[in-house]
């Protein structure tokens, strides 16, 4: 059978996107900026070589919407004028390639390290609430209702920066134990992401956002016994927006079961006019066509992704992929194209990065 009859391959209109095929690159938190968290000049090379196969759709490395918001090394920034205009660059070079790119916002919370934020500006270390990281000692302090409205702000203003730059976690019971409007109860808990997602939209319009889930995620010591009440609730609120897309991180597929899958966020999504869902996590060129073909949507790949810079083609193709070499990802403030720029493209597809 040809790779063209499957869906996977088959073009789909996204927001205000015509994409190609349905292969994304999925946020890959790289750890290589410059100390000010603008973008380095690699980084151009690096999302236009993802971009290479036109049409592809490509979200980048999650990006701080404030240095408050920050808390790490060396992870870029939307907040400076630098930072917007080396964005800029991005967006272009992915543009000429006949791609799209959407940008991550982060905001880290309890996640940062108080450290990073004393040295930067002297940054108070906040969360929903009192509650410190699993194996941490420090305790993060609770944000003021002033702050929460300040930190909605900030990703307005994130968010139209990201504009500028042509860019087309109150949610978990495990540390929101708030009293206030922001806790207790299903809807007060999904009361901040909502009223992000509504004061972006007004700004920028719901073809220009998506929301990212990861109901069954353990990074930062998240983890509900149940989410999916939880997340039934949000995904509902968030259908009247018709946003680009909803990107959901799966279980790894060995952690799947009958009890535990994301199929409901996909099944609740279905039938959002002009919109789809990305399901990323452990994906093989078998699961993602078997996925797309019986569910819709796209599929996100990041691990593969680096190392297989014209991984669309690829999978296209059925050609063997590289596996990479881990080690060489995450090295923090590393400014050389080592694991980042030197993967090659394979001969069939050399054509396309001339």
């Amino acid at each position: 059978m040809s790779s063209l009859t499957y869906a996977l391959f088959s073009p789909i209109h996204v927001g205000n996107m015509d994409l190609q095929h349905r292969v994304v690159l999925a946020p890959l938190t790289c750890v290589c900026t410059h100390t000010n968290h603008v973008p380095t000049p690699q980084a151009p090379v690096y999302y236009s070589q993802r971009g290479s196969m036109p049409g592809t759709l490509l979200v980048t490395e999650a990006t701080f919407i404030s240095q408050k918001a920050g808390g790490y090394d060396n992870v870029p920034g939307i907040y400076t004028d630098a930072q917007v205009e080396e964005w800029k660059k991005i967006t272009e070079a992915v543009h000429k390639k006949g791609s799209f790119i959407f940008l991550q916002l982060w905001a880290l919370s309890r996640a940062a390290e108080p450290a990073v934020l004393v040295k930067e500006d002297n940054s108070p270390y906040v969360s929903a609430s009192p509650i410190p990281l699993p194996g941490k000692a420090d305790v993060p302090r609770a944000l003021t209702m002033d702050e929460v409205t300040e930190y909605v702000t900030m990703y307005v203003t994130a968010a139209t920066n990201a504009i500028r730059a042509g860019f087309d976690s109150f949610i978990q019971d495990v540390t929101n134990q708030c009293t206030d409007e922001y806790g207790g109860s299903i809807e007060n808990h999904s009361r901040f992401a909502l009223k992000v997602t509504d004061a972006i939209v007004e700004a920028v319009g719901a073809e220009r956002m998506a929301f990212r889930i990861s109901l069954w995620g353990v990074f930062s010591g998240m983890g509900m016994a149940e989410p999916k009440p939880q997340f039934s609730y949000l995904v509902e609120q968030l259908r009247k927006h018709k946003l680009a897309y909803i990107h959901i991180v799966e279980l790894m597929p060995a952690e799947v079961s009958d009890e535990k899958n994301s199929d409901f966020i996909c099944d609740t999504w279905q039938g959002v006019e002009g919109s789809t869902f990305i399901s990323t996590n452990g994906h093989t060129r078998n699961s993602a066509i078997e996925m797309v073909d019986n569910k819709g949507g796209l599929i996100g790949f990041g691990r593969l992704f680096m190392p297989n810079p014209n991984l669309p083609f690829c999978l296209l193709k059925n050609i063997a992929l590289e596996r990479g070499d881990q080690a060489t990802w995450y090295m923090s403030g590393n400014l050389t194209p080592g694991g980042y720029l030197d993967w090659p493209f394979v001969p069939e597809n050399e054509q396309q990065i001339q």
